[in-house]
């Protein structure tokens, strides 16, 4: 099942390295960047139930 609750211990710094990788970058390198990101995550998740739980939650609008 997927984590809706805060699962973080420092949320904002997460956030902020985010921010930051995407710094310098082309629009190009940033899609690239994204899906690499996207992609290690995913498989360090390793639960394609929650994963596609994920998808839906995201293309909420």
């Amino acid at each position: 099942m997927l984590k809706r609750d805060l699962n973080l211990t420092r949320p904002d710094e997460v956030y902020n390295a985010i921010v930051d990788a995407h710094k310098g970058l082309d629009e190009e390198q940033v899609r690239a960047f994204d899906a690499k990101l996207i992609l290690l995550l995913a498989n360090h998740v390793g639960d394609e139930t929650v994963i596609r739980e994920a998808l839906k939650e995201a293309a909420k609008q």
